[in-house]
């Protein structure tokens, strides 16, 4: 019996326009155990805190954090990557690729680390 792999891709991009300080990591807490593996459809967006930190919000509001254990080069400036799974999750054996753009062509590829559940710390506007 033969069996087929699809291989999907998915590219994660963050939100056109926002205007961010890129050396600034957003305050988080722990809130349950660091994960192997997240679900692929629960993913619903990206937010890349320069070349090391991915938060990763899913479906009904969860937020993973994804600290690389190496430096990504090129990740915090770009704010773009792909990554590719014959699975429905992507998990911290996996290889992300930063995307640089015009025209899209494949960055500096890297592991991904351990998703940590958190709770983003709102700051007090003034």
């Amino acid at each position: 019996m033969r069996r087929t792999v699809v291989a999907l891709m998915v590219i994660a991009l963050a939100a056109p326009g926002m205007a961010r300080d890129r050396s600034e990591i957003p305050e988080a807490v722990p809130n349950g155990k660091p994960q192997s593996c997240v679900s692929i459809p629960r993913i619903r967006a990206t937010r890349v805190h320069g070349d090391g930190v991915i938060d990763f919000e899913m479906s009904g509001g969860k937020v993973y954090r994804n600290t690389l254990p190496n430096a990504c080069p090129g990740l915090g400036f770009r704010e773009s990557f792909a990554y590719e799974t014959s699975l429905s999750q992507l998990c911290s054996t996996d290889i992300i690729t930063v995307l640089e753009s015009p025209p899209v062509m494949r960055g500096a590829s890297c592991g991904l680390g351990q998703f940590q559940p958190v709770t983003l710390v709102k700051k007090a506007r003034r």
